[in-house]
């Protein structure tokens, strides 16, 4: 349950935040109120502070703490909530082709008059802008990127998102467990199966609902697999950006045998519905059991060579060391998660602090790097597919039997909330299950919200040809933040 405060105590926090002695998890609206996640990461825990806004205003976080301003544009468009002295009052998710504003508050019609967009003006002599998006080439999510240089300097870069928004929240309300668990799994299909334990998590907290061990270890193999998968295509994905295609085909090839051997074992390439609430969906057999020990055995010794070619290729090293720098400060202050941050020496891992079974009782190491660049978070991947392959073998050695699945009570009230390590870094979840026992509220929230804001800060001063290099290697989700 969150603990509610007044302005003062609201005050309080965003200057814990600022001093660095919180981490900001998650900011949202909720019934007439706004709901912030903290983490005290000395003491291991995630705390939930709620504020009351009975004339529909709230202080406003994003002036002291640069984190928190796109979550409060969200919140404004969303609710209808306005942040009072927020340093950027432009819309964010909504693009005027919503047919109501603020449809989870108080809906009223929608008055797309407003005009285009307010991109930041173009200041100073001699610079000029390139749009990129929000179609690309690849068959990828939408997303625009506006482009202020000096030459083929980057000065500054600004991005525009939320054009495929899903209305995710909105689904979920009256949704009974089973389906929210559906939407919760296809928020950012590369990594439902973060998603999915995080939904799982944060509902089985609010029912007091205890999973049975062996689906608690099965959710873990399931995970690695997932990581392991995503950092090879990542991985592949950066090398092809810098003209080395041979890395990028032979990564593919051992992400595909992943996605195989998952669908043999699961019954699904990305293993999407394997993770529900109570537990998973089905058990693993001793056929699949055999089947992924052999990939995590073969994939080991596959890719100890395609790393030695990556660290031994000039070209790349030429491209990669020194590109597309995200400082250990802004790293910090984001709470930048997953791969971006430990590439910038903030080693946090959400299996770690603050934890969750089966992870609080195995045995593995947080990669993590100081110099912050292209290379750097290329680096880390590869330790983390190292690290979850050892993983795995140590979830095989030690896979418990047993039921996999626990069915929930009906007609359970209560909150809960989970964060969970997902490829990209941590997965949130809060959710409020309502007497009917279905979701009267549930709030997601992806990595990519603080990670987006960075990649326009490592641009700068960069080429615009090395845009793709630093994009790829933060690989931020569009899904996940188009929620």
């Amino acid at each position: 349950m969150a603990d509610f405060v007044d302005a003062a105590g609201w005050e309080r926090l965003a200057q814990d935040l600022v001093a660095g002695r919180r981490s900001l998890v998650d900011l949202w609206g909720d019934a007439g109120s706004v709901r912030m996640a903290v983490l005290d990461a000395d003491r291991g825990r995630i705390e939930i502070a709620a504020l009351a806004c009975p004339d529909g205003k709230f202080p406003s976080l994003g002036r002291h703490h640069a984190p928190a301003i796109r979550l409060e544009r969200a919140i404004g468009e969303l609710y209808g909530l306005e942040p009072l002295g927020a340093p950027d009052d432009r819309s964010w998710l909504d693009h005027g082709r919503w047919p109501v504003r603020q449809p989870l508050g108080a809906p009223r019609p929608h008055d797309a008059t407003g005009g285009a967009y307010r991109f930041l003006p173009v200041e100073g002599e001699s610079l000029h802008q390139i749009p990129v998006g929000p179609v690309h080439a690849g068959i990828i999510e939408p997303g625009h990127f506006r482009f202020t240089c000096s030459g083929e300097t980057v000065v500054r870069l600004e991005e525009r998102l939320d054009y495929v928004h899903k209305g995710i929240e909105g689904l979920m309300r009256g949704a009974p467990i089973d389906t929210a668990a559906r939407l919760a799994g296809r928020t950012s299909g590369d990594s439902t199966v973060a998603y999915a334990i995080a939904f799982a998590r944060a509902v089985e907290a609010a029912l007091g609902v205890r999973v049975p061990e062996r689906a608690v270890w099965l959710r873990a193999v399931m995970a690695e697999l997932e990581r392991i998968a995503n950092h090879l295509g990542d991985i592949g994905a950066v090398c092809n950006d810098a003209a080395f295609a041979l890395m990028h085909a032979h990564c593919g090839v051992l992400r595909e045998r992943v996605l195989r051997a998952a669908a043999a074992a699961f019954g699904h390439r990305l293993m999407m519905d394997r993770v529900v609430p109570g537990g998973v969906a089905g058990d693993l057999d001793a056929a699949g059991e055999a089947g992924l020990r052999a990939l995590a055995g073969a994939t080991g010794r596959e890719f100890a060579p395609l790393v030695s070619l990556f660290e031994d290729t000039s070209t790349l090293q030429d491209r990669t060391v020194g590109t597309g720098i995200l400082t250990a400060e802004l790293a910090r202050r984001f709470a930048a998660g997953g791969y971006v941050g430990r590439a910038s020496g903030r080693d946090f891992d959400a299996r770690k602090i603050p934890g969750y079974p089966p992870y609080d009782t195995l045995s593995f190491a947080i990669p993590s790097l100081p110099e912050g660049d292209v290379n750097a978070r290329i680096w880390i991947r590869i330790r983390e597919v190292e690290q979850s392959l050892a993983l795995l073998a140590q979830l095989f050695d030690r896979l418990p039997s047993g039921a996999t699945r626990t069915l929930l009570e009906p007609n359970t009230v209560g909150e809960g909330f989970a964060l969970v390590e997902g490829f990209r870094g941590d997965v949130f979840c809060w959710v409020r299950v309502n007497a009917d026992g279905r979701i009267e509220h549930c709030r997601l929230r992806d990595p990519s919200w603080f990670q987006w804001p960075l990649l326009e800060a490592v641009i700068e001063g960069n080429i615009v040809a090395d845009f793709p290099l630093c994009n790829k290697s933060f690989n931020c989700s569009y899904s996940g933040h188009d929620l």
